[in-house]
């Protein structure tokens, strides 16, 4: 099954095992880097889920990016965080952890895109977990410094 195929698939816990097979394999070598263009591609998917995938699976190639590949397509990713699903924000910010870590040229950028969310369109049950997770990005990012 072509990788693409396989992280749009309907059957999310297939799709699921697959994301986390790459995420797996991001880890131990910078193969999945070249497939930096494609998994931007999942970001203009209707699915949430499919949009997610890709986010995360970008975020994961920011330990090879060494051509500033996530630096030119930066505002396109974090366009992610302002998804209508909290729950996909949620993956999202914790996608961002390697981000933070590895390129902090990147940092301000992140920092002022989670100044100007706006999450008054999520459920008052969850704006606390976003904050939450927004708030130990920020710590990360300072304690990066």
């Amino acid at each position: 099954m072509d990788m693409l195929a396989g992280l749009q698939s309907k059957n999310s816990e297939e799709a699921y095992r697959l994301l986390l097979l790459l995420e797996e394999e991001s880890e131990r070598s910078d193969d999945l880097y070249g497939e930096l263009d494609h998994f931007l591609t999942l970001l203009k998917d209707k699915s949430s889920l499919v949009r997610t995938r890709g986010f995360r699976l970008i975020c994961a190639q920011a330990r090879w990016d060494r051509e500033g590949w996530l630096e030119r397509h930066l505002d396109e990713l974090l366009a992610e965080l302002e998804d209508g699903k909290a729950t996909a924000v949620r993956q999202c910010l914790a996608a961002l952890y390697p981000v933070v870590c590895l390129l902090p040229e990147l940092r301000p950028r992140i920092r002022e895109k989670l100044d100007r969310l706006d999450l008054s369109k999520y459920k008052d049950s969850m704006i606390p977990l976003l904050l939450k997770d927004m708030n130990e990005l920020r710590m990360m990012m300072e304690e990066q410094k």
